[in-house]
């Protein structure tokens, strides 16, 4: 029994000397950077996109060419307006507080020679996806800044482009009953192929201060457009994604008439359903499909 005993004495002495292995109360947890801000600029030959940071700089930066942009969480494709989609990955870093309100915004258009819109595809597990739509591939150069902490994409713009107009929906005018509701603002675009750049322009939507002022991108449920085409002054656009006018006198065809009508080579103006159907489509007139009728 006295064994037994000295036994236990020794093993609570031996237990009160060892260290605890519980973790120190108020111990600091780990910082995750946040995406603050987005913002871009014009360079003599190329178009400057930086992403704003607080909390220091995300640990891995991917930027790659893709195909397609693809929601993180979802799996399913997040439309970008553009020609080509320049895809960054931040990882780790988040764009919302710890509330879970968004710091950066989702979405949002410039009107750059290159840059046509920067586009969020995931906010998940501590990892920021963003798609940037360019109206032609060209160069990437990524560089980091500090003080404050930023991520600068730099994507070649050394091309020539064209000044022309987007009509967007002036919601504004449209509450006050005052005509017209649709506003132009001038793009650049490529001069080539200048009904593509605009359509590109429309589905990029209005820049911050446009929408400020009260611009909208009044997309009737379509995500984008494909098989455009102008012959014989007649333009010719399909609808992508889905249509509906949802009742209202202003559809996205407001915005797709005045902007291809602008062009000197389009007189007439045919926009398609994603089914292919028109309500005219031979003769000499504009024409939209029955979704986009009141």
């Amino acid at each position: 029994m006295r064994v037994v005993r000295r036994l236990l004495v020794l093993l609570l002495a031996l237990g009160a000397a060892l260290p605890l292995s519980a973790p120190t109360a108020g111990a600091a947890t780990p910082v995750v950077p946040t995406l603050v801000g987005i913002r871009a600029a014009h360079h003599p030959t190329f178009d400057r996109v930086v992403f704003d940071f607080a909390g220091g700089l995300p640990a891995s930066r991917q930027v790659t060419w893709v195909t397609q942009l693809v929601g993180d969480a979802s799996g399913l494709p997040v439309p970008v307006a553009g020609r080509a989609v320049l895809q960054v990955r931040f990882a780790a870093a988040n764009a919302h507080d710890a509330a879970g309100r968004a710091t950066a915004p989702s979405r949002v258009a410039f009107a750059l020679p290159n840059v046509v819109t920067v586009v969020q595809s995931g906010d998940f597990e501590a990892v920021t996806t963003y798609g940037i739509g360019v109206a032609s591939r060209q160069a990437v150069h990524v560089t980091t800044l500090t003080s404050p902490s930023r991520v600068v994409v730099d994507v070649g713009a050394a091309f020539p482009t064209v000044l022309r107009q987007v009509w967007f929906f002036n919601q504004p005018r449209f509450v006050a009953n005052t005509e017209p509701f649709f506003t132009p603002v001038l793009r650049p675009v490529l001069p080539l192929t200048p009904a593509t750049g605009l359509m590109d322009r429309i589905f990029a939507g209005p820049t911050t201060a446009e929408r400020a002022a009260g611009l909208r991108q009044l997309s009737s449920g379509a995500t984008g457009f494909r098989a455009l085409s102008v012959s014989g002054g007649v333009a010719r656009v399909q609808l992508t994604g889905g249509c509906s006018s949802g009742g209202s006198t202003v559809t996205i065809a407001g915005e797709i008439l005045p902007t291809l009508r602008q062009l000197s080579t389009v007189d007439w103006v045919k926009v398609y359903d994603p089914s292919g159907h028109t309500l005219s489509p031979t003769g000499n007139r504009d024409s939209v499909p029955a979704c986009l009728e009141p």
